[in-house]
């Protein structure tokens, strides 16, 4: 029985990294040496895929246990994606006559990376044409499967199963993510993947196994476990700055499609090295000039329905449907600061704020870490 998908191991030239350590060779051992981090999304696109298999499993007459009960994320569009899935692989299977279909399968290309393994969602065989559909429950990015290198890396390892008994001609790849309705399809020869395999991957492969090669900065960068730190990052963002001071009607038109082309890029990276660095200042790490403070935050109440009974005690209504009124409105609806705070300050809190960085001439006093560990136990 195949692992969990939440306990299987991942390789360090992982297909899922593989824009990142193709563009990049020197960021596949720095990421390495990171521990992983895992969000929500990936745990409930785990949840996903869990549920995905059940049904492709379902479909093919494969008996295995309904995961719903056990999901630690599950809902109606999970239910409907992980339907629509299912109906996207009947209907590629139902073109064939006899074809070979395997769910959630190991896919080994070490021939071409070093220790290199991942999971296919669904792996598909028949007449002369490879096919490999990856099922994606992301919906911040549309995922392009032209000359994908994670499906690339996927056929390759395919290939390796069933080149000896199938003459394969055709590879077929597939992204399908139901929740942006992205269902991107590319086809390409075996002999070009090859080609591809042989003169590119294998050579920067062998570099990124090294941690030899030029660090690059780009779009790859977006996953990258060290980018808030890199150079290199560091480097091609601030690239722009030499155009802080110059009016837009002084510069050339292609200075300011460059300028467009990595505005969002500086701004990501900019977030980066801000979140980066306030992780590090509660660590104990100071920054010249900056301190870390407690963050602003805005009073709530502790017992909305203990509110509105004693608003409408006091012959108000607290509603302003279908909610009941914020603070600033009811401190309006009773007549001011003072009728309030008679009236309610005991269902009212103020939350303890967020850490921030701030500069050093801030007014707020500096965030003590052992003060707050305190105050939260």
């Amino acid at each position: 029985m195949a692992a969990r998908h939440n306990q299987r191991t991942h390789a360090i030239l992982s297909a899922s990294a593989s824009f990142r350590w193709l563009n990049c060779t020197p960021s596949a051992k720095l990421n390495a040496e990171i521990p992983d981090v895992t969000t929500e999304y990936a745990r409930e696109g785990t949840c996903a895929h869990e549920l995905a298999e059940f049904k492709v499993n379902q479909l093919l007459g494969i008996r295995m246990d309904n995961p719903t009960e056990n999901l630690d994320y599950y809902d109606q569009e999970m239910e409907d994606c992980t339907d629509s899935y299912a109906q996207y692989i009947s209907e590629v299977i139902s073109k064939y006559s006899d074809p070979i279909v395997m769910v959630e399968q190991h896919l080994d290309f070490s021939r071409y990376v070093p220790d290199g393994f991942g999971t296919g969602d669904c792996i598909i065989v028949a007449d002369d044409v490879l096919t490999v559909i990856d099922f994606k429950y992301g919906k911040g990015v549309a995922v392009e499967a032209e000359h994908n290198p994670q499906m690339m890396l996927y056929a390759l390892g395919a290939l390796e199963m069933f080149s000896i008994l199938y003459d394969i001609n055709e590879i077929q790849m597939v992204i399908f993510q139901p929740r942006i309705e992205n269902i991107s399809e590319f086809s390409m020869p075996v002999s070009d993947l090859m080609n591809w395999a042989e003169n590119e991957l294998k050579p920067k492969a062998e570099l990124d196994a090294k941690g030899e090669g030029e660090f690059c900065a780009g779009e790859h960068c977006r996953f990258c476990k060290v980018k808030a730190a890199c150079r290199k990052r560091a480097e091609y963002n601030l690239a722009i700055a030499k155009y802080d001071f110059a009016p837009p009607d002084m510069l050339q038109d292609s200075e300011i499609a460059m300028i467009l082309e990595r505005a969002d890029s500086l701004t990501a990276w900019a977030a980066d090295v801000k979140e980066y660095a306030l992780s590090e200042a509660l660590k104990g790490r100071k920054w010249n000039g900056y301190k870390v403070v407690e963050g602003r935050s805005n009073r709530k109440y502790t017992d909305e329905k203990a509110v509105a009974s004693a608003v409408k005690a006091a012959g108000k209504d607290p509603y302003s449907e279908p909610k009941i009124l914020g603070i600033t409105e009811m401190t309006k609806l009773l007549g001011g600061k003072k009728k309030f705070d008679e009236l309610l300050s005991k269902y009212v809190c103020k939350p303890q704020g967020k850490p921030t960085l701030v500069s050093e001439s801030d007014k707020r006093k500096e965030w003590s870490s052992a003060e707050n560990d305190f105050q939260e136990d």
